[in-house]
């Protein structure tokens, strides 16, 4: 049931932006009781931090069974873009920033996973494509795992990407091409192409 509770609540909380949605919005849509959710979760803001923690593992573990792999790069990259599809496709934009504005410690997790996590598989990526030959031997991973993790968090942080006139999905996607275009050999540019093809929706 906590399971069901918390993916119950990231998919809410996606749909109508976190404020928006309570316990009780929650409670009627998996329909049971509140005090059922209260079992397992102290308040909203203990709901609203282990949502977002599941969310976040969920996706590292993902990324990171790909690169145990033999090649694992392009299918890496592919998948990071198809769940950013997913993920933003229908995410109320307001939800970033009421975070940020009122869940801190939820806020705090984010900073965190963006350092620890993402940067580091970032890292590990470039490093593995570099040696497969999908990118240039010369590039700074170090560098540009700080560029790439800077350029995610600017559309969400930015006031000019806020008001919902510019589809954040499409900044998203723009800023990722222009990225790997930027660090792909013909060969990783190749691949990628071809991968593509193979899989549309991405």
């Amino acid at each position: 049931m906590r399971e069901k509770i918390m993916d119950k609540s990231i998919e809410q909380f996606a749909q109508f932006g976190v404020r928006a949605v309570t316990m009780d919005d929650i409670a009627r849509s998996l329909g049971i009781s509140k005090k059922t959710i209260y079992q397992d979760f102290k308040d909203k803001k203990d709901l609203v931090n282990s949502a977002f923690k599941k969310m976040l593992s969920m996706d590292h573990d993902q990324l990171e069974s790909m690169l145990e792999g033999e090649d694992g790069v392009i299918e890496n990259l592919l998948y990071t873009s198809q769940m950013m599809r997913e993920r933003l496709t229908n995410m109320n934009p307001m939800v970033i920033v009421e975070i940020q504005k009122y869940y801190p410690e939820t806020w705090e997790i984010f900073q965190d996973f963006k350092e620890n996590v993402i940067r580091k598989d970032i890292i590990k990526v470039l490093e593995k494509g570099k040696k497969l030959g999908y990118f240039r031997a010369e590039i700074d991973s170090d560098i540009l795992s700080r560029l790439r993790v800077n350029q995610i968090n600017s559309v969400f942080e930015s006031r000019e990407f806020r008001d919902g006139s510019i589809n954040i999905l499409d900044v998203q996607l723009e800023m990722m091409d222009h990225f790997l275009h930027g660090i792909f050999t013909e060969k990783g540019r190749e691949a990628y192409k071809i991968q593509q093809e193979n899989n549309p929706t991405t």
